[in-house]
């Protein structure tokens, strides 16, 4: 017990040395806007000092109908450049043009899970425009997930490694068990209701007042419907890390209790490429010292 406390104290010097030079960070920081498939992205960059996009970067992934300004993903960039690693995380277009700030669930969704890996693609490219001649990509949750599959599908010298932070795991099973549980409906009259429309090329089809991913009463193509529920093992990481083709580690909070069956999982990757990292009491999201404790394992990764 004293050992952890004197861990934590130590955490929290670093961590309020931290914030003293945070101002000399975000002066570094800025946002960039670029246009992909007719819309403006928008990406936030951190420099760490002295350093251009030819020495090491890391390309960053969020979660779920989320943004690049949360809180975990900012203190993973700060925290990052003040080890001397450059990075870029964009805020996923999720079919809306400069897109910040959380998904409003008002919207007609469009986009569909698979749409990330082409956006990564279009940062991968833009990185090397810019000189980078090493990445490593990083993602968190679904972004994890999103990460895991570009990598292995779309393998590249110029990615070095990849950093995956509590990816995400999936089943069918657990799918309609918990689209069951959260709504209240079944999952599988509308998915199949979906598939058929886009079977017989209606994809663009509007469903109205369904509820999709964390929107409740949202309207969605069935196109966008049936890229996030259909039955696809791409969508649990573990399976797709026995491909994994570059060193990968996978980061774990023991205390994660969203993608609770990740730690089991991973003991049937067998593939010399990818190993783990646990971060103690840690849940999902990786907030105040775990953020800390999260990038020195990535960073030792990415430097070894």
């Amino acid at each position: 017990m004293e050992i952890n406390m004197l861990r934590r104290l130590t955490k929290q010097i670093f961590l309020s040395a931290l914030l003293m030079s945070v101002f000399a960070v975000s002066a570094q920081a800025k946002e960039i806007k670029e246009t992909f498939n007719g819309l403006t992205i928008n990406a936030n960059v951190v420099m760490a000092e002295g350093k251009t996009f030819a020495d090491e970067v890391v390309l960053f992934t969020h979660g779920t109908l989320t943004h690049n300004g949360r809180e975990t993903y900012s203190a993973i960039q700060e925290l990052l450049a003040e080890n001397g690693i450059s990075s870029i995380a964009p805020n996923l277009s999720l079919g809306i043009n400069d897109r910040h700030g959380e998904y409003d669930c008002n919207n007609f969704q469009t986009h569909k899970h698979d749409d990330a890996m082409l956006e990564i693609d279009f940062w991968v490219n833009w990185l090397k425009s810019q000189g980078a001649q090493s990445i490593t990509l990083m993602g968190h949750s679904r972004g994890g997930n999103q990460t895991a599959w570009y990598s292995v599908e779309n393998d590249s010298d110029m990615i070095k490694n990849v950093v995956l932070i509590a990816p995400q795991t999936w089943s069918n099973a657990a799918e309609q068990k918990d689209y069951q549980k959260k709504y209240n409906v079944p999952l599988e009259p509308i998915l199949n209701s979906a598939q058929k429309l886009v079977k017989a090329g209606k994809g663009d089809t509007k469903l109205e007042n369904i509820n999709f991913i964390y929107c409740k009463d949202t309207s969605a193509t069935a196109e966008a419907f049936v890229s996030y529920y259909r039955a696809d093992e791409r969508m649990d990481t573990p399976t797709l890390l026995k491909k994994a083709v570059k060193p990968t580690l996978v980061i774990i909070g023991s205390a994660d209790n969203v993608v609770a069956d990740l730690t089991d999982k991973m003991t049937k990757v067998n593939n010399d490429q990818v190993s783990q990292y646990i971060v103690e009491d840690s849940d999902h999201f990786f907030l105040d010292l775990f953020s800390e404790e999260l990038v020195e394992a990535a960073v030792e990764f990415i430097r070894q």
